[in-house]
């Protein structure tokens, strides 16, 4: 861990601290070797990624309860984000690996049953089960409320009908968590009659009747990513996460956990270019000196270490303060929109100091180039962060008097 001191700050307590740099030694020593890079057989390296972080104990943090393999009572937000910080400076693939189980899993942990509790998570804590969060369509991606995926109750099973895309651990994912909606009546259209009041929350287990893999979407930053089909596919009562129409609701507080989270993983990207631009800096020789000599340099790596402790600041606040049982709506949404645009100029700039080596494939600096484009738009893009900011800023201002 180049930088530790951040792990002074006031947000953290003891075991956070010893967590972060037991993880970074864990780290060091099993994910130095071609962890980093973007190999040829993804799936086979999730899987694995995977099994070697549930072994180590690491995914235990991503569930909730200890009776369910869960490393606390609840999810550990600020350790969550060390987490992800930590895994995403030594390999993105292994922060999606570690995300992924957190966020696939977090509905069940925040709203499942106790027998659907105690049948997945001990699982997933050890990292025998990978996990899926089905919520993104063709047509309902930012807007959660357009989703069109049906759900009728028919008997004891629900039948579930429609697409969802954009789906990661789409094609290895033992199990998905999929947001349906369950008022198919006509009166309200596409979006149903009851709009987000109207979506439920269901466990569909990989292999079930009905259920494909419709089609596997490769992107720029390889990792597991899917369009599901589903056409008739019955699935048990008992699968459902909480009342129906409460899926929304449990979206939303699974994602208010996570997305603090992805501003943690943006924040490693981003001290993982500091590192690289100040290695570049200082061993570049050219014009009789390094390059770090040049004043030009000198503003760019400071621009680059405040933009990094900028987004340190706003994520472990959120993270800390969810902690504390605020909501944290608007902070989370703060935190993910400084934390990913700043990574991404970060890297940029990392990358210029690089010069020609820096778009070499498969580079350090080349690979975080693309790591971080997609933390931009997905769990909220930049664009509907500014929107919940916005309308939690309005929401507390005074009702204007009548004219």
């Amino acid at each position: 861990m180049s930088d530790q001191r951040y792990l002074d700050w006031p947000f953290f307590d003891a075991p956070h601290r010893t967590l972060a740099r037991e993880l970074d030694a864990w780290a060091t020593s099993n994910l130095a070797h071609g962890a980093s890079s973007h190999g040829h057989d993804v799936d086979v390296e999730c899987r694995s990624l995977v099994r070697a972080l549930g072994a180590a104990g690491w995914t235990r943090h991503a569930v909730a309860g200890v009776d369910h393999g869960g490393a606390g009572a609840g999810i550990d937000t600020r350790a969550i984000c060390l987490i992800r910080e930590t895994l995403a400076r030594h390999s993105g693939l292994a922060d999606f690996a570690f995300a992924m189980q957190g966020l696939g899993s977090g509905a069940i942990s925040l709203a499942g049953s106790v027998e659907q509790k105690a049948h997945y998570l001990p699982r997933v804590a050890a990292g025998e089960a990978i996990a899926a969060f089905a919520l993104s369509e063709p047509d309902a991606g930012s807007d959660v409320a357009a989703l069109a995926c049906a759900a009728r109750a028919d008997g004891v099973d629900y039948v579930l009908d429609g697409e969802k895309t954009w789906i990661s651990n789409g094609g290895i994912a033992d199990f998905y968590v999929v947001f349906a909606r369950t008022d198919t009546a006509p009166a309200g259209g596409a979006t149903g009659a009851k709009g987000a009041r109207g979506i439920s929350a269901f466990i569909v287990d990989a292999g079930t009747p009905g259920f494909e893999i419709a089609e596997r979407i490769e992107v720029i930053a390889p990792h597991p990513l899917a369009r599901l089909r589903f056409a008739g596919c019955r699935v048990p009562a008992g699968r459902r996460i909480g009342a129906e129409g409460e899926g929304f609701k449990i979206a939303m507080r699974t994602l208010d956990v996570f997305r603090t989270s992805v501003a943690a993983a943006a924040l490693g990207f981003a001290r993982h270019a500091l590192d690289e631009a100040l290695a570049r800096a200082t061993t570049r020789r050219m014009f009789g000196g390094v390059l770090a000599d040049f004043q030009l340099t000198q503003a760019k790596l400071a621009q680059m270490a405040t933009t990094v402790d900028s987004a340190a600041l706003l994520t472990y606040r959120a993270a800390w303060m969810r902690d504390q049982g605020h909501n944290v709506t608007r902070e989370a949404a703060m935190a993910k929109m400084v934390a990913t645009e700043g990574a991404q100029q970060v890297i940029d700039a990392a990358l210029q100091l690089w010069g020609g080596l820096g778009v070499v494939s498969e580079m350090p600096v080349e690979r975080l180039y693309r790591e971080i484009r997609a933390l931009r738009i997905y769990e909220g893009a930049t664009e509907v962060q500014q929107l919940i900011i916005a309308r939690d800023l309005l929401r507390e201002m005074p009702a204007a008097p009548a004219p």
